[in-house]
């Protein structure tokens, strides 16, 4: 199947990108394909809405009544956690860019539902459940389309009654929107050397509930962002609690890729954090109804590689827009699939294809994009350099002085090792003793990914490839004490122990939840995810 723009990912960069080109040129064939069953299914956020780039895309979102994005933010807070109290900090302190007055809470797979039917109303062609598992490359090594995966290959890796061949789209330009770390994107950025000028980039793990709440604790629009326990003081991440409208509220945890601790769960310390008395406080006597899981891009504005290759560019969190203290990367990935899609609509336009879209590539650090992310690029080196007291100080000081003087008394600083490197031996370190879920304010990881509606067909080739099992034994067990197994949010890793000479790696696929932590945290970079059969993994609803 032939196209002028083929879109990988319906996210909220890929929806853009496809918007803006019939928006630039109706009459150009837009294709984006969706590896979720639906739009939406996949899509994981915070999600605290910066409409800027929304404002931009479609000026007349707010008179369509259909757009759901209904509740303006009313209350900003920022609280220290210790195990018991907590220190709010006032307002004053946090630099202007961090203030999220004129912002909308939402559920971003709503949002991208909602995209999704604007961009079928001008003519572009979604086609969900059609997971892109292929680059197409032509004799001069340019991109020139994608192939989706077969369907029905059996685990024993043969045609089962269900065959399917997979399809081919061709088109003259290849945008690739998938989200984090996602396979082309990463094949990509290999094949082409797109990251060798950039800094090593950085992720957290982001777990998030969604929960029912009795109708007296609830404050519709209330943003709050935390710090500080469960984690120690060595270790980066944190909180929100964002409330919705209809006694709703989103509670998430971000764990920073980095820690250096094996025996650390980010889950684990995402049920923790809600047995603090203020959590516990707002969740009792409510009701746990949704739960998710996903990698978030942290490295900023020095770890974003070159966006184009021949053939086509990187948008969205396949490129790493997030501003990590604000929380926020939706408003940078829409602008960053209509900054793509005008380049590839003009060089369409000009009768070109396949080559790079250099005016992109150009004109991102100088766009919108570019002055969110510069201001804060030394947040995350600071924190993760001098820990959550001194480095977070450090790094609100940093934000003043680029807010009110234009510069940084830092410079542009580099991350280092990347989260795999960063972590310790076992021997390093004790283990951690998790008390058991209570069922009512803490949860176990099975009952979890009930939650998130997750289904694989059992009976198809694993998607998560281990290179080498007797480098995960004699390394990711022996010297890491099986990290996997509680870096994972979703229990799809376990060691067998039941032969203590020849303890066997556990694959529960079936589980997964695509949040692509193993390929990042992995200590040997061993495990590679893959996408499943189209169509397959979990299915967000409100999330």
């Amino acid at each position: 199947m032939e196209f002028d723009v083929v879109i990988v990912g319906a996210g909220p960069a890929g929806l853009a990108a496809a918007i803006r080109c019939k928006q630039v040129n109706p009459d150009l064939s837009v294709v984006v394909l969706e590896k979720g069953a639906e739009v939406g299914a996949h899509i994981l956020s915070g999600c605290v809405l910066d409409p800027s780039s929304l404002d931009a895309l479609l000026p007349d979102w707010r008179s369509d009544e259909s757009a759901p994005i209904r509740q303006p933010v009313t209350k900003d807070r920022f609280f220290l956690y210790g195990p018991e109290g907590a220190v709010r900090l006032p307002n004053a302190l946090m630099p202007k860019l961090m203030s999220n007055h004129g912002n909308f809470v939402v559920s971003l797979s709503e949002v991208c539902r909602w995209l999704g039917s604007q961009a079928e109303a001008l003519g572009v062609e979604i086609y969900p459940g059609f997971a892109a598992s292929e680059l197409i490359l032509d004799e001069e090594d340019r991109v020139v389309g994608v192939a989706t995966g077969d369907m029905g290959i059996t685990r024993g890796g043969e045609p089962g009654p269900a065959y399917q061949r997979g399809m081919a789209l061709m088109g003259k330009y290849v945008l690739i929107g998938e989200g984090v770390r996602g396979s082309l994107a990463k094949d990509l950025v290999d094949r082409y050397g797109l990251a060798q000028n950039a800094e090593p980039q950085k992720y957290g793990l982001g777990i998030k509930e969604l929960w029912e709440i009795e109708p007296a604790k609830a404050m519709p629009g209330l943003v709050q962002h935390s710090f500080g326990w469960p984690l120690d003081l060595s270790t980066g991440g944190g909180s929100f609690l964002y409330h919705l409208e209809g006694n709703r509220v989103y509670v998430g945890f971000v764990v920073h890729l980095n820690y250096k601790n094996p025996y650390l769960s980010p889950f684990e310390e995402f049920q923790r954090f809600k047995t603090h008395p203020d959590i516990a406080e707002l969740l009792r006597g409510g009701k746990r109804i949704a739960y998710g899981a996903r990698a978030i891009t942290e490295g900023g504005w020095q770890s974003v590689p070159n966006l184009v290759f021949p053939g086509g560019a990187l948008i969205g969190c396949a490129a790493g827009f997030v501003n990590v203290p604000r929380i926020k990367g939706v408003h940078n990935a829409i602008t960053s699939g209509m900054m793509a899609a005008e380049a590839a609509s003009a060089a369409i336009g000009e009768g070109r294809s396949a080559d790079r879209l250099q005016p992109y590539e150009d004109g991102w650090r100088a766009s919108a994009i570019g002055r969110d992310l510069q201001p804060v690029c030394n947040v995350k080196p600071l924190w993760s350099r001098f820990g959550t007291g001194l480095g977070v100080a450090l790094g609100g000081i940093d934000m003043w002085c680029n807010q009110l003087l234009g510069f940084s008394l830092f410079g542009t600083m580099g991350h280092g090792v990347t989260d795999a490197e960063a972590t310790d031996p076992a021997d390093k370190h004790r283990p951690i003793a998790y008390a058991k879920p209570d069922g009512v304010l803490t949860f176990d990881r099975t009952s979890s990914v009930f939650l998130s509606n997750t289904n694989h067909e059992e009976d198809q080739p694993v998607h998560l490839q281990v290179r080498d099992l007797s480098l995960q034994k004699r390394s990711e067990h022996d010297v890491y004490a099986g990290l996997s197994q509680r870096y994972c949010p979703a229990a799809v890793y376990e060691w067998d122990e039941s032969d203590p000479n020849d303890p066997r790696f556990v694959i529960n696929a079936q589980n997964c939840v695509h949040c692509k932590t193993c390929s990042i945290k992995d200590p040997n970079g061993n495990i590679r995810w893959v996408p499943p059969q189209g169509g397959e993994g979990p299915v967000y609803a409100s999330m």
